[in-house]
């Protein structure tokens, strides 16, 4: 709806197009959301003993620090993404990183563990519209090719490095107070807000929104990914064969088949099934589930592992993972042209497989590891898994879609990353529990740590294998592409997934 291109100049030396510096502004502003968005989930995780501390909090209400946020930012993401399609992506993008501003400063100032998870949920809220309404901005403002492919390598490496950088600064800030990881993003997001203001592509004289809200489907959809994420969250705590879990499991199914039922004959759903028929859209989805759910668990493990068994300080494990964090940041610049010149098709396998052997490497754990032998080389395989894969999963979920569905795509992809996240780290704190049997001694703690790490491995193959099969299809579907029989059909067009007129007869 929102669609709007910002003018470049032609640098004559090269033959191509130079961004603006009020592109380049921006794309700046954009990453900077996402930055924080991924930095805010990252960030807590740290804080949690200091915060439970000084607020007298039990290690269950403690929990909804960390998953208030989840709820909010997973739950409404389909919403957020299909009302930045309607409403008007740089309005909704402007409101929702004010209310992120403010939820940060509210979350730093209060003394009751109720409202510090209010604010996090009213976070996470903001971030479940501020994504998928930058997303859409880069997609519908950089033209689809090299163009948005750099775009979105610079804007997704910006929030991958976010999330990794985000356990170093919690480290350094933690120790200062942790009230400093809540108010810490505050200047952050009001500066981004003042330049959104000024740069962020307004709506062409005119333009309205196509389409009507699907209030049903609304209700439904949000009831359905919200329930998911809160069921999978509780359900360690309930027990998974508890009458309260398999209860609300049921009722997920139920919700979510009615959610399929009203989006099938609705005139304008909140999410357009036929999207799906996009094999690319489709793959790059469960990829994302796969791909963030096991990193989120892996993360989860590790944590556990340098601070409870080998005794490390949070500081000491943050900077243990920077180098990760770091490869990422630094190949930002240079993704786009690897893109083009490789195509996603090739890059995700290669960067699922190299997460696939950074959870194996992480397999040979035991009481004396040493950070070089055993931490250090499954870091940096996460570092160039990531860097290669999270920029093409992104790019891989929007291509071929039309410009006033770009907020939906966004916010698909964006789901499948946060429901992934809380299902696999459910599931894998779930393994940890059965498998330490209670106990707390260093042999009880790996035999909860090793099937944990061989399921996230498992999760990761299975994104693998789906990134082998997209790159074998799409293969395939270039060598036959341009190899149809000349029958005398009439006046029937030829087009490619996206949408360009290859012949006509």
């Amino acid at each position: 709806m929102t669609t709007a291109t910002v003018t470049t100049s032609d640098d004559s030396s090269q033959g191509a197009p130079r961004w603006s510096p009020r592109l380049w502004g921006t794309l700046i502003v954009l990453c900077a959301a996402l930055f924080l968005d991924a930095l805010d989930i990252s960030m807590v995780g740290i804080a949690l003993p200091s915060i439970g501390s000084e607020l007298h909090l039990s290690t269950s209400t403690l929990q909804w620090v960390v998953s208030g946020y989840v709820l909010g930012y997973g739950g409404l993401l389909l919403l957020g993404g299909r009302t930045a399609d309607l409403l008007g992506r740089r309005r909704v993008f402007l409101v929702a990183l004010a209310v992120f501003a403010a939820a940060s400063l509210l979350g730093g100032l209060v003394d009751d563990g109720g409202l510090l998870i209010a604010a996090r949920f009213i976070k996470g809220v903001a971030a479940a519209f501020t994504a998928p309404a930058g997303l859409s901005i880069i997609t519908t403002t950089f033209p689809e090719g090299p163009a948005r492919n750099r775009a979105l390598s610079i804007y997704t490496t910006c929030g991958a490095s976010g999330f990794s950088l985000g356990l170093v600064l919690s480290g350094v800030l933690t120790s200062v107070g942790w009230r400093w990881t809540f108010l810490m993003p505050v200047p952050i997001a009001l500066l981004a807000l003042v330049f959104a203001v000024r740069l962020l592509p307004r709506p062409a004289a005119g333009e309205k929104a196509t389409g009507r809200y699907d209030v049903l489907g609304a209700i439904t959809g949000t009831a359905t990914v919200l329930l998911l994420v809160f069921t999978v969250t509780e359900a360690q705590g309930a027990g998974w064969l508890s009458l309260r879990t398999l209860g609300s499991f049921a009722v997920v199914a139920l919700l979510g088949s009615a959610f399929l039922f009203v989006e099938s004959r609705t005139a304008h759903p909140l999410v357009r099934l036929g999207i799906f028929r996009n094999g690319s859209v489709a793959r790059a989805n469960v990829i994302a589930f796969a791909m963030t759910g096991a990193y989120g668990g892996f993360q989860f493990v590790v944590t556990l592992y340098l601070q409870e068994l080998l005794d490390w300080s949070a500081l000491e494990m943050a900077l243990g993972l920077l180098p990760a964090g770091a490869m990422i940041a630094l190949s930002a610049p240079f993704m786009g042209p690897v893109v083009d010149r490789f195509g996603t098709g090739r890059l995700l396998p290669i960067g699922l497989l190299a997460l696939v052997g950074a959870f194996a490497l992480f397999l040979r754990l035991d009481e004396h590891s040493s950070y070089p032998v055993l931490v250090l080389p499954s870091i940096i395989l996460l570092g160039v898994g990531f860097a290669l894969a999270f920029p093409s999963v992104n790019i891989a979920a929007t291509d071929g879609v039309a410009d006033d569905e770009q907020g939906l795509a966004s916010g698909l992809v964006n789901t499948a990353i946060q429901v992934g996240t809380a299902v696999v780290l459910a599931g894998a704190t779930a393994i940890i529990t059965a498998g330490s049997g209670g106990g707390t001694g260093a042999q009880a703690q790996l035999d909860g740590y090793r099937p944990a790490l061989l399921f996230i491995t498992g999760i990761a193959v299975v994104g693998f294998v789906i990134a082998v099969a997209g790159a074998v299809l799409d293969r395939r579907t270039k060598a036959t592409r341009f190899s149809v029989p000349d029958y005398d059909y009439p006046s029937v067009d030829l087009v490619d997934r996206g949408g360009e007129v290859l012949t006509k007869s």
